[in-house]
């Protein structure tokens, strides 16, 4: 008998992994050293529009072509699904608390990044790439364990 992988095969698998929620088995999560701190109260989000122009530093963003290029300071890449309890969960305490000066993080929608993922060698929803002016990864890491504002900041290189 002969297994037939489909488009409808791969819908079913995301579905199923979506209900069982998700899962960090194909990289390890990363763990902040024992110095990370609570974040400041609130911070404004910017909006949803994917064309919105360079931001300043210290904002939550949704991805868009040139992001990266066009902002100046810390850069992480937040692989998120809006079907993933964890990406929820660190979504909701990064509005809840202020990032810092200096320090972007920008929410790429796991489903339909898929050259982003390649690039980035992002296989896990939760998948945070700290990246340079250029675009190089910097490091990389699952944040499924402590999903806080305050364990991305402490991840970063």
């Amino acid at each position: 008998m002969t297994f037939r992988f489909t488009v409808a095969t791969a819908a079913a698998i995301a579905l199923l992994a979506g209900v069982a929620g998700c899962s960090a088995e194909a990289e390890p999560p990363m763990t902040p050293p024992p110095a990370a701190t609570a974040s400041p109260p609130p911070a404004p989000v910017e909006g949803d529009d994917e064309s919105e122009p360079a931001v300043q530093p210290g904002a939550y963003v949704n991805y868009y072509d040139g992001a990266i290029a066009a902002t100046p300071g810390t850069k992480a890449l937040f692989f998120h699904a809006s079907w993933c309890p964890k990406c929820r969960d660190l979504e909701e305490d990064i509005l809840a608390n202020t990032i810092p000066d200096g320090f972007t993080v920008f929410k790429v929608d796991y489903d339909s990044a898929t050259e982003l993922r390649q690039r980035y060698g992002v296989t896990v929803q939760t998948t945070i790439v700290y990246v340079d002016d250029d675009g190089n990864a910097l490091a990389k890491g699952v944040l499924y364990d402590d999903t806080t504002l305050a364990a991305l900041i402490a991840a970063a290189p």
